[in-house]
């Protein structure tokens, strides 16, 4: 979580990091994804997706306060919908898609949290040694996902812990992710989407 910062194109930086251009890189490789089948995309999610929400009339906090804590769980949970959408769209093409949760890492995703939640911090520090992951251990979701046989079926599905889990409520509204689809296409210049 940080900050709030813009980027040059003018987005919200973690919705701008998270997703945006996931979404884009995702859609213009998916010609060399559909010719080199079975191919994967594998989206790092987080369970921070639930309770977010998709703010389509603000999607950059233009016209309200900044929290870092809502815009991360926003960027979180368009991963889990664009994953969603993905799957639904390459659908017989042996393209696949998974979202996951690779759990509470040690990394530096929480170093702005210092200055913004200080108390957090604290607390966060004392137990950090006993429920944070480590790098190896949180990268193994995101390695079952991307090589482990019999999945095919299961794209679009989110994993956490090298399992099948059941996402938030709002990670599983087709039309949301749809309409997410349509306006990350817009927003990153797609005028050919899949």
């Amino acid at each position: 979580m940080c900050p709030k910062w813009i980027t040059e194109d003018g987005f919200e930086t973690q919705l701008a990091v998270n997703h945006l251009g996931h979404f884009l890189l995702t859609n213009l490789l998916l010609g060399i994804l559909k010719s080199s089948t079975p191919s994967r995309v594998v989206n790092v999610s987080s369970i921070a997706h639930v309770g977010g929400e998709i703010y389509f009339d603000d999607l950059f906090f233009d016209k309200r306060p900044y929290n870092s804590l809502d815009s991360y769980r926003q960027s979180k949970l368009a991963n889990v919908l664009f994953s969603r959408q993905l799957a639904q769209r390459m659908k017989g093409t042996g393209v696949t898609s998974y979202s996951l949760h690779p759990g509470v890492i040690h990394t530096e995703l929480g170093r702005h949290v210092k200055s913004q939640y200080p108390l957090l911090s604290y607390v966060l520090a004392l137990f950090s040694f006993l429920l944070l992951k480590t790098p190896w251990q949180g990268a193994q979701t995101s390695i079952y996902c991307a090589v482990t046989e019999g999945l095919e079926d299961r794209s679009g599905c989110y994993f956490s812990d090298c399992a099948e889990k059941e996402p938030g409520p709002e990670a599983k509204d087709d039309e949301l992710a749809r309409r997410l689809w349509d306006e990350s296409a817009r927003l990153v210049g797609l005028t050919t989407v899949q």
